[in-house]
Order: C-alpha cells, then sequence, then structure tokens
C-alpha cells in the first residue's frame, strides 16, 4: 500500500510542473487524495464488502470530485491531475503511469453486460474532457486528445482526436518507455479536420489559377 502510494507521489513530482515537494502533493492534491481512497475501498470490494466499499466511494466523491467505483482497478504511478468531473467505472481497469485530466470518463455504452469498460495500457495520456466508453483496450504509450470520444480499441503507440475518435498517428517505435518521458504534451496533436479544410483551399487555389489561365487565353490569342 505505501509502496504504491510513494510511487503515485513520484509520477505527480515528475509530470507536474508546479509540484514543488511531496508534502504539498500529499496535502493539496485532491487526484491523489482520489487513488488512496479508492485503494481502500477497492480492498473492502475485494473482500465482498461492497456495501462499505461504495460509502467510501461516495465520501471519495464529495471530498475529491473524482468517482471512481470501488471495483474499478487502478494500478501504480497514475495522476489524476485536478481531478474535477473524472469518472471511471466499475470493470475499467488502468494500467501503470497512466495521466488522466479533468472532466475524463472511463465509462460504458448501457448495452454491454459483465466487462463494461474500458482497460487502459501502461503510460497513456488521456486529455481534458475525454471520453473512453466500451469495453475495449487503449494500447500502452497511446495519447487520447482532449475532447475525443473513444469507442472502439486503440492500438499501442497511437493518438486518438475528434469525435467519433479516429487515430491520427501511429508509430511502431515506442512512444515513451519510463514514467518521467511521458509525452503530456495536448495542444500540439494532428488534426486531421484541419488538415483536411487546408487541402481543400489548397485545390481551390489552384482551380483559381487555372480559371484565370483560362481566362486570359482569348486575349493572348487576339493579340497574336
Amino acid at each position: 500500500m505505501f509502496s504504491r502510494i510513494k510511487s503515485d507521489i513520484k509520477a505527480i513530482l515528475e509530470r507536474d510542473p508546479a509540484a514543488r515537494n511531496a508534502y504539498e502533493v500529499m496535502l493539496l492534491y485532491p487526484g491523489l487524495h482520489a487513488i488512496i481512497i479508492h485503494r481502500l475501498a477497492h480492498c473492502f470490494y475485494m473482500k465482498n464488502f461492497r456495501f462499505l466499499a461504495r460509502i467510501i466511494s461516495v465520501i471519495n466523491r464529495f471530498l475529491t470530485g473524482v468517482e471512481i467505483h470501488p471495483g474499478a482497478r487502478i494500478g501504480e504511478g497514475v495522476f489524476i491531475d485536478h481531478g474535477a468531473g473524472v469518472v471511471i467505472g466499475e470493470t475499467a481497469e488502468v494500467g501503470n503511469n497512466v495521466t488522466i485530466y479533468q472532466g475524463v470518463t472511463l465509462g460504458g455504452t448501457g448495452k454491454d453486460k459483465g466487462k463494461r469498460h474500458p482497460t487502459i495500457g501502461n503510460n497513456v495520456v488521456i486529455s481534458s474532457g475525454a471520453k473512453v466508453l466500451g469495453p475495449f483496450k487503449v494500447g500502452d504509450n497511446s495519447k487520447i486528445g482532449a475532447g475525443a470520444v473513444v469507442l472502439k480499441e486503440v492500438p499501442a503507440n497511437c493518438t486518438v482526436v475528434g469525435v467519433p475518435g479516429r487515430i491520427v498517428k501511429k508509430d511502431n517505435t515506442q512512444i515513451c518507455s519510463v514514467t518521467n518521458n511521458i509525452d503530456l504534451d495536448q495542444v500540439r496533436l494532428p488534426d486531421p479536420i484541419q488538415k483536411e479544410i487546408e487541402d481543400i483551399a489548397q485545390r481551390l487555389k489552384d482551380l483559381e489559377s487555372k480559371l484565370e489561365m483560362i481566362e486570359t487565353l482569348p486575349t493572348l490569342y487576339i493579340n497574336s
């Protein structure tokens, strides 16, 4: 238990430039508090004290603004940044060294039985407001862009953006291997819609140039 807490504190110190020291993290980071309280609730859940586990999870939500079902499995070195509005469902599984920003939902679609929530691999970054819904896996080292809605499996080493989520980057090489190398950039992500608009604009420009050339042909013919 204490080794996991130590790993969680280390993850925050490495990934949050605002974190000055371990004491500040322990006292002032609701994301850390949410994970610590969840581990207690999960312990009772696994021992079949389900009602008590749910009570602890409700208290956790009241204190931190983070809702984690006591049945969810959370790995080590998980960093829930800010935490407000984060929801993690009962059958969700979160790997090691995962970073989750505010407003993220790891939920179900309402039509599945049994395993209903996603499995998040190691070293994954889930940006602000993203929704990952369904019983599939998000592969290791992948990144989910802000506001994305992911409804199907994401292979390892991918970047997903948009609604519905689309894979816009896939690399056969590993994006990161250790905690302090996790890419936390939520801004400079590929934007396929912007790329399509730029391509259309370029095609229009090329067509306008061709039309201008065609319009000048009669004048050139007469002058000759």
